[in-house]
């Protein structure tokens, strides 16, 4: 295969439609067409990034592409997913992987079947404020790990609740930045405002024996989104939409304490997922956020929520 990864994305809702912005202006992809039911919307963003309008996946691999993104309803991740892949293609299908765990593992089985890569989009990996947390953390010992991920109601959400949406992101991250497994988990849930759940709190203890936390809702009036850990001799706190991290340590008996902020390079986390994922296609860095990652986040999410 050249370097330059012929690629399509199907789906052109939010995410979609960032996926065309990024691919359309980054080295290495040819972004070829634009796959989306409405004949308006994928006009539109054809006109806007040179590539094709395409009706259906179909008319997307008769282009000839190498890989895909799949940016659709959850509901739609294994049949398009699979459809992909026994054409050969690479996919990278956004968050969560599928709607059932075992739509994840039959993906997962597929593409190692075909020798596909099959990577899931859980971006807030490639947040630089994230990757500045993870560094600073480096190799000590992890003792807790609370995530706040709150905000208002999104209008785009009608088949899925909050634990499936936003929870699945901070359960691969707490997986990530622990480096180990949960083991014990409970949750306690609200439904307010419509059919699903719009409040959640979860808790987790790892196999490390760190313990974890996810408070996350959709009725607070503005975002927030941090993490804070805390390890035997530091607190690190992280801004993941300010993008910045804080340390404080050498904690003295009179309550004094050492803060200092740590520096974080910029860059846009799609655009460094894409770029990962090209990668992971060409053979020069393993898939950074493999099918069995997003299955795990989707199987505790789930489970979760029938604990709820």
């Amino acid at each position: 295969m050249e370097d330059t990864i012929r690629i399509g994305v199907i789906g052109c809702g939010v995410m979609g439609r960032n996926h065309v912005r990024v691919l359309a202006d980054t080295k290495g992809f040819e972004l070829v067409g634009i796959v989306d039911h409405n004949v308006d919307v994928r006009e539109a963003a054809a006109r806007a990034s040179g590539a094709a309008a395409c009706a259906t996946p179909e008319d997307l691999i008769a282009l000839g592409i190498d890989a895909a993104v799949v940016a659709l309803p959850t509901s739609l991740h294994h049949d398009v997913g699979s459809q992909l892949i026994q054409a050969g293609v690479h996919v990278l299908i956004e968050k969560p992987i599928a709607r059932t765990v075992e739509e994840a593992r039959a993906l997962i089985a597929l593409a190692e079947a075909h020798d596909r890569r099959l990577m899931v989009g859980h971006v807030e990996r490639f947040n630089p404020a994230i990757e500045g947390l993870r560094q600073a953390i480096g190799d000590e010992e992890i003792l807790s790990v609370a995530v706040t991920r709150v905000g208002p109601f999104p209008p785009r959400i009608g088949d899925v609740g909050i634990v499936i949406d936003l929870g699945v992101h901070d359960i691969d991250l707490i997986r990530w930045l622990t480096r180990s497994e949960i083991v014990d988990h409970q949750t306690l849930v609200s439904r307010t405002i419509g059919e699903h759940e719009d409040i959640a709190f979860m808790q987790f203890r790892m196999a490390s024996g760190a313990l974890a936390s996810i408070n996350t809702n959709w009725l607070t009036p503005f975002k927030q989104r941090r993490i804070d850990v805390s390890t035997r001799d530091r607190f690190i706190s992280c801004d993941m939409l300010l993008r910045t991290v804080s340390e404080f340590s050498r904690y003295q008996p009179d309550g004094g304490y050492l803060h200092r902020s740590i520096g974080i390079g910029f860059h846009e986390p799609l655009k460094a997922e894409l770029q990962a994922f090209r990668a992971a296609i060409l053979g020069t860095a393993p898939v950074a956020v493999t099918g069995a990652d997003g299955a795990r986040a989707l199987e505790i999410a789930l489970t979760s929520l029938g604990d709820a």
